[in-house]
């Protein structure tokens, strides 16, 4: 990775505006007791030039030896805000948080971005994300646009989640649910399941991309039919099981009450007569007395080893900036091996 671009100071804003930096000092301050005045078409080049490179001025001047704030900003493009300890972002922040201590930062959660189109944007006019040295993205789904100038412009970022290059390589550390996948699809053909699908949408955020190309790869290397259900809705779930499948593979952990209550009412018994596997933990909560067989997400360590990468990347130093943690493979009960019923 390069290291970070120097910040743009005052001196800048003058040389692309044209003006002595006195003079962008006090149209920055918007100072009327100084005894001079600037002319409107002045003031608005220099507001443009802010505008255009972002310059945010320092609180303090930027007058620390190390010339950062110590400050890292987190983005989300949607609320994070924990509802309680089983929320699935609440350990990501709590590992944040915690690194973050021992690193002496101060997080600064930017829940004021400005909204388009519904979404948080990060650099519209009004976002303070150059309030802090850098940031950390949270969330399933990010801004390509977004990820392009932060690279572009060298700003020392790192994303708690796999992402795609975006006009160069994107810091970030992740989980490996490729790996995690395909160990719980050999599992399943070790049992003699020879159909399985995969349920869920299999595109948009790189996690349910990787889950999908997990799943696929596992299931042509054991030789098993396989295929991908966008949804776990009645009518597909019936057309896959009446075509032989004997094992289901939840994109999304909170649709295995949908699915279980489905497989109910067919009289299908779990495992007994269909398995059910998790790919991670619920995105929301899940009331259901059922052990499901999975895998669970590293999120802690996540966001602790993501403050890890950016304090090295705003340093300069060497460092892996692009990380996959495994996953925990959990038993559970629900993956068994087909019965005749499944055969028939």
């Amino acid at each position: 990775m390069t290291a970070p671009r120097r910040r743009v100071t005052q001196r800048d804003i003058a040389r692309l505006s044209g003006v002595s930096q006195a003079t962008v000092s006090v149209v920055l301050n918007n100072r009327l007791d100084v005894g001079v005045r600037i002319a409107p078409e002045t003031r608005e080049r220099v507001l443009d030039a802010i505008r255009e490179t972002g310059y945010v001025a320092d609180p303090v001047a930027r007058r620390l030896a190390d010339q950062y704030n110590r400050i890292i900003g987190v983005f989300t493009y949607e609320p994070v805000f924990p509802s309680g300890t089983r929320d699935f972002y609440h350990p990501f922040l709590v590992g944040l948080e915690e690194r973050a201590e021992r690193l002496g930062f101060d997080l600064l959660l930017l829940t004021s971005a400005p909204v388009e189109d519904g979404r948080r944007r990060m650099f519209a006019e009004g976002s303070r994300i150059r309030l802090a040295d850098g940031c950390v993205l949270l969330g399933q789904e990010v801004d390509r646009d977004d990820l392009a100038r932060l690279v572009a412009e060298g700003i020392p970022f790192v994303s708690v989640g796999r992402r795609d290059d975006a006009g160069g390589p994107v810091p970030y550390v992740g989980a490996d649910y490729p790996t995690a996948t395909a160990a719980l699809v050999h599992r399943a053909a070790g049992l003699g399941h020879r159909s399985l699908a995969y349920i869920g949408r299999g595109a948009g955020p790189e996690s349910y991309m990787d889950r999908l190309r997990g799943f696929l790869g596992a299931a042509e290397a054991a030789g098993a039919a396989a295929r991908r259900l966008p949804d776990a809705g009645t009518e597909a779930l019936d057309a896959a099981v009446a075509d032989g499948v004997t094992a289901l593979f939840l994109e999304e952990p909170a649709d295995v009450p949908a699915v279980t209550a489905w497989a109910g009412r067919r009289g299908l018994g779990v495992p007994a007569d269909l398995s059910l596997v998790a790919l991670g933990d619920p995105t929301r909560p899940v009331s259901i007395d059922l052990d499901v067989t999975g895998f669970t997400i590293p999120r802690r360590e996540m966001g602790r080893q993501a403050l890890d990468v950016f304090g090295a990347l705003l340093e300069g130093a060497e460092t892996d900036a692009q990380r996959l943690l495994p996953c925990e493979l959990h038993d559970g009960a629900t993956l068994a091996s087909p019965t005749e019923r499944n055969h028939s």
